[in-house]
Protein backbone atom coordinates (compact mmCIF):
# COMPACT_ATOMS: atom_id res chain seq x y z
CA UNK A 1 0.00 0.00 0.00
CA UNK A 2 1.73 3.29 -1.10
CA UNK A 3 2.02 6.21 1.79
CA UNK A 4 2.65 8.91 -0.73
CA UNK A 5 1.86 12.22 -0.36
CA UNK A 6 0.71 15.18 -2.69
CA UNK A 7 3.84 17.31 -3.80
CA UNK A 8 2.06 20.28 -1.95
CA UNK A 9 0.77 18.72 1.22
CA UNK A 10 1.65 20.06 3.88
CA UNK A 11 1.52 23.92 2.31
CA UNK A 12 -1.55 26.11 1.96
CA UNK A 13 -2.16 27.94 -1.32
CA UNK A 14 -4.49 31.09 -1.25
CA UNK A 15 -6.66 32.71 -4.58
CA UNK A 16 -7.36 36.39 -4.31
CA UNK A 17 -11.03 37.46 -3.81
CA UNK A 18 -11.27 40.76 -5.21
CA UNK A 19 -14.53 41.47 -3.67
CA UNK A 20 -13.71 40.83 -0.48
CA UNK A 21 -10.33 42.46 -1.39
CA UNK A 22 -8.54 39.39 1.18
CA UNK A 23 -6.64 36.00 0.18
CA UNK A 24 -8.81 33.20 0.27
CA UNK A 25 -7.22 29.42 1.67
CA UNK A 26 -8.05 26.95 -1.13
CA UNK A 27 -10.17 24.34 0.91
CA UNK A 28 -8.10 21.11 -0.01
CA UNK A 29 -5.15 22.42 1.86
CA UNK A 30 -4.43 20.52 5.06
CA UNK A 31 -4.76 23.67 6.81
CA UNK A 32 -8.40 24.44 5.88
CA UNK A 33 -8.96 20.73 6.71
CA UNK A 34 -8.25 20.74 9.89
CA UNK A 35 -9.56 24.82 10.63
CA UNK A 36 -6.59 25.22 13.43
CA UNK A 37 -5.79 28.95 13.99
CA UNK A 38 -2.27 27.82 15.33
CA UNK A 39 -0.56 27.09 12.04
CA UNK A 40 -1.28 30.32 10.42
CA UNK A 41 -0.20 33.63 10.77
CA UNK A 42 -2.78 35.81 12.72
CA UNK A 43 -3.72 37.97 10.36
CA UNK A 44 -4.93 34.70 8.10
CA UNK A 45 -6.34 33.16 11.51
CA UNK A 46 -8.89 35.63 11.91
CA UNK A 47 -9.28 36.48 8.47
CA UNK A 48 -9.96 33.59 6.09
CA UNK A 49 -12.96 30.76 6.32
CA UNK A 50 -12.19 27.97 4.16
CA UNK A 51 -15.05 27.52 1.66
CA UNK A 52 -15.81 25.13 -1.59
CA UNK A 53 -18.21 27.83 -2.69
CA UNK A 54 -16.72 29.62 -5.69
CA UNK A 55 -17.59 33.19 -5.50
CA UNK A 56 -20.66 34.73 -6.48
CA UNK A 57 -20.12 38.21 -6.78
CA UNK A 58 -20.12 37.98 -10.71
CA UNK A 59 -23.70 36.86 -10.67
CA UNK A 60 -24.75 39.04 -7.82
CA UNK A 61 -23.69 42.14 -10.07
CA UNK A 62 -25.06 41.39 -13.15
CA UNK A 63 -28.14 40.68 -12.14
CA UNK A 64 -28.28 43.73 -10.56
CA UNK A 65 -26.78 45.72 -13.47
CA UNK A 66 -28.89 44.07 -16.10
CA UNK A 67 -32.22 45.11 -13.87
CA UNK A 68 -30.91 48.28 -12.82
CA UNK A 69 -29.71 49.22 -16.84
CA UNK A 70 -33.40 48.38 -17.75
CA UNK A 71 -35.42 50.25 -15.43
CA UNK A 72 -33.55 53.10 -15.70
CA UNK A 73 -34.13 53.59 -19.29
CA UNK A 74 -37.67 53.15 -18.72
CA UNK A 75 -37.15 55.75 -16.28
CA UNK A 76 -35.41 58.15 -18.60
CA UNK A 77 -38.69 56.89 -21.00
CA UNK A 78 -36.66 55.87 -23.44
CA UNK A 79 -38.44 55.62 -27.01
CA UNK A 80 -41.45 56.74 -25.20
CA UNK A 81 -41.41 54.17 -22.85
CA UNK A 82 -43.33 55.39 -19.95
CA UNK A 83 -44.93 52.08 -18.39
CA UNK A 84 -42.44 50.09 -16.64
CA UNK A 85 -44.00 46.34 -16.53
CA UNK A 86 -41.94 44.87 -19.04
CA UNK A 87 -39.41 44.57 -15.81
CA UNK A 88 -41.53 42.78 -14.09
CA UNK A 89 -39.92 39.50 -15.23
CA UNK A 90 -36.59 40.72 -14.40
CA UNK A 91 -36.99 41.69 -10.90
CA UNK A 92 -38.57 39.10 -10.04
CA UNK A 93 -36.07 36.55 -11.55
CA UNK A 94 -32.60 37.97 -12.34
CA UNK A 95 -32.43 41.17 -9.77
CA UNK A 96 -34.67 39.43 -7.51
CA UNK A 97 -33.97 35.06 -7.27
CA UNK A 98 -30.59 35.35 -8.19
CA UNK A 99 -29.19 37.94 -6.34
CA UNK A 100 -31.31 36.27 -3.23
CA UNK A 101 -29.10 32.79 -4.12
CA UNK A 102 -25.59 35.23 -4.45
CA UNK A 103 -26.26 36.53 -1.03
CA UNK A 104 -26.82 32.96 0.30
CA UNK A 105 -23.94 32.59 -1.05
CA UNK A 106 -21.42 35.14 0.11
CA UNK A 107 -22.51 34.32 4.04
CA UNK A 108 -20.41 30.54 3.90
CA UNK A 109 -17.50 32.20 2.00
CA UNK A 110 -17.45 34.86 5.33
CA UNK A 111 -18.16 37.93 2.93
CA UNK A 112 -21.06 39.68 5.56
CA UNK A 113 -20.86 42.74 3.02
CA UNK A 114 -21.63 40.95 0.17
CA UNK A 115 -24.03 38.56 1.70
CA UNK A 116 -26.21 41.59 3.25
CA UNK A 117 -25.87 43.63 -0.14
CA UNK A 118 -26.74 41.37 -2.37
CA UNK A 119 -29.35 39.86 -0.13
CA UNK A 120 -30.96 43.25 0.36
CA UNK A 121 -30.78 44.25 -3.02
CA UNK A 122 -32.36 40.53 -4.35
CA UNK A 123 -35.32 41.40 -1.88
CA UNK A 124 -35.55 45.30 -3.15
CA UNK A 125 -36.08 43.78 -6.78
CA UNK A 126 -38.41 41.20 -5.51
CA UNK A 127 -40.40 43.72 -3.81
CA UNK A 128 -40.92 45.80 -6.57
CA UNK A 129 -42.04 43.60 -8.68
CA UNK A 130 -44.70 42.68 -5.99
CA UNK A 131 -45.38 46.47 -6.44
CA UNK A 132 -46.14 46.68 -9.87
CA UNK A 133 -47.72 42.77 -10.30
CA UNK A 134 -51.64 43.90 -10.94
CA UNK A 135 -53.08 40.77 -8.91
CA UNK A 136 -51.20 41.89 -5.73
CA UNK A 137 -53.50 45.07 -5.70
CA UNK A 138 -51.18 47.29 -4.58
CA UNK A 139 -51.17 49.92 -6.71
CA UNK A 140 -55.30 49.35 -7.09
CA UNK A 141 -55.72 50.04 -3.16
CA UNK A 142 -54.62 54.09 -3.74
CA UNK A 143 -57.72 55.69 -4.57
CA UNK A 144 -55.52 59.15 -4.92
CA UNK A 145 -52.46 58.88 -6.72
CA UNK A 146 -50.62 61.44 -5.28
CA UNK A 147 -50.95 59.24 -1.94
CA UNK A 148 -49.58 56.87 -3.74
CA UNK A 149 -46.78 58.35 -5.00
CA UNK A 150 -46.45 59.59 -1.33
CA UNK A 151 -45.68 55.95 -0.12
CA UNK A 152 -43.76 55.02 -3.25
CA UNK A 153 -41.60 58.36 -2.42
CA UNK A 154 -41.16 57.33 0.90
CA UNK A 155 -40.35 53.53 -0.30
CA UNK A 156 -37.69 54.85 -2.05
CA UNK A 157 -36.24 57.03 0.33
CA UNK A 158 -35.60 53.97 2.60
CA UNK A 159 -33.86 52.39 0.03
CA UNK A 160 -31.15 55.46 -0.05
CA UNK A 161 -30.66 55.16 3.46
CA UNK A 162 -29.56 51.28 2.98
CA UNK A 163 -28.11 52.35 0.49
CA UNK A 164 -25.68 55.20 2.01
CA UNK A 165 -24.72 52.65 5.26
CA UNK A 166 -23.34 50.25 2.45
CA UNK A 167 -22.10 53.45 0.96
CA UNK A 168 -19.87 54.03 4.77
CA UNK A 169 -19.17 50.39 5.02
CA UNK A 170 -17.51 50.31 1.32
CA UNK A 171 -15.22 53.16 2.20
CA UNK A 172 -12.56 50.53 3.19
CA UNK A 173 -13.21 48.50 0.42
CA UNK A 174 -12.26 49.68 -3.24
CA UNK A 175 -12.83 52.89 -4.79
CA UNK A 176 -15.55 50.89 -7.40
CA UNK A 177 -17.20 50.15 -4.20
CA UNK A 178 -17.37 53.59 -3.22
CA UNK A 179 -18.43 54.41 -6.91
CA UNK A 180 -21.62 51.95 -7.45
CA UNK A 181 -22.86 52.52 -3.74
CA UNK A 182 -22.53 56.47 -3.52
CA UNK A 183 -24.44 56.60 -7.39
CA UNK A 184 -26.73 54.29 -6.02
CA UNK A 185 -27.57 56.76 -3.21
CA UNK A 186 -28.07 59.69 -5.45
CA UNK A 187 -30.16 57.46 -7.85
CA UNK A 188 -32.55 56.73 -5.00
CA UNK A 189 -32.64 60.20 -3.72
CA UNK A 190 -33.21 61.61 -7.27
CA UNK A 191 -35.70 58.91 -7.74
CA UNK A 192 -37.88 59.50 -4.58
CA UNK A 193 -37.65 63.40 -5.28
CA UNK A 194 -39.50 62.58 -8.55
CA UNK A 195 -42.56 61.07 -6.60
CA UNK A 196 -42.53 63.58 -3.71
CA UNK A 197 -42.26 66.34 -6.35
CA UNK A 198 -44.23 64.55 -9.25
CA UNK A 199 -41.46 65.83 -10.79
CA UNK A 200 -40.58 64.08 -14.55
CA UNK A 201 -37.67 65.77 -14.87
CA UNK A 202 -35.66 63.90 -11.27
CA UNK A 203 -37.24 61.06 -12.46
CA UNK A 204 -35.29 61.16 -15.29
CA UNK A 205 -32.10 62.40 -13.53
CA UNK A 206 -32.71 59.57 -11.22
CA UNK A 207 -32.93 57.25 -14.75
CA UNK A 208 -29.46 58.72 -16.18
CA UNK A 209 -28.12 57.93 -12.16
CA UNK A 210 -29.00 54.62 -12.96
CA UNK A 211 -27.73 53.92 -15.93
CA UNK A 212 -24.18 54.92 -14.60
CA UNK A 213 -24.17 52.98 -11.69
CA UNK A 214 -25.31 49.59 -13.52
CA UNK A 215 -22.13 50.38 -16.20
CA UNK A 216 -19.96 50.63 -12.70
CA UNK A 217 -21.53 47.68 -11.59
CA UNK A 218 -20.77 45.74 -15.12
CA UNK A 219 -17.41 47.01 -14.55
CA UNK A 220 -17.05 45.49 -10.99
CA UNK A 221 -18.69 42.58 -12.29
CA UNK A 222 -16.62 41.38 -14.74
CA UNK A 223 -13.47 42.26 -12.81
CA UNK A 224 -14.55 39.98 -10.68
CA UNK A 225 -15.12 36.85 -13.06
CA UNK A 226 -12.18 38.28 -14.87
CA UNK A 227 -10.29 37.28 -11.65
CA UNK A 228 -11.48 34.25 -10.89
CA UNK A 229 -10.07 32.86 -14.47
CA UNK A 230 -6.45 31.66 -14.45
CA UNK A 231 -6.35 32.31 -18.18
CA UNK A 232 -8.21 35.53 -18.37
CA UNK A 233 -6.29 37.99 -20.55
CA UNK A 234 -6.57 41.40 -18.87
CA UNK A 235 -7.71 41.94 -15.08
CA UNK A 236 -9.47 45.20 -14.51
CA UNK A 237 -8.47 47.49 -11.51
CA UNK A 238 -10.96 47.73 -8.83
CA UNK A 239 -8.86 50.64 -6.64
CA UNK A 240 -8.16 48.37 -3.90
CA UNK A 241 -7.54 50.26 -0.79
CA UNK A 242 -4.48 49.48 1.18
CA UNK A 243 -5.69 48.11 4.58
CA UNK A 244 -3.29 49.64 7.34
CA UNK A 245 -1.10 47.19 9.57
CA UNK A 246 -0.79 47.25 13.34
Amino acid sequence: MCNCMPHNAGKATYTEDVEKGSMTMHANSPQASLGRADVLPQSYAQAVRPSNIGNPGTLGLFAFASTTLILSLYNLQTRGITTPNVVIGMAAFCGGLAQLLAGMWEFPRGNVFGGTAFTLYGAFWMSWATILLPFTGVIAAYDDPNEYKSALGIYLITWAIITFLLFVTALKKNIAFIVLFGFLTITFILLAAGDFAHSVSAAKAGGGMGVVTACVAFYIGLSELLASEDMAIVRLPLGIIPKKVD
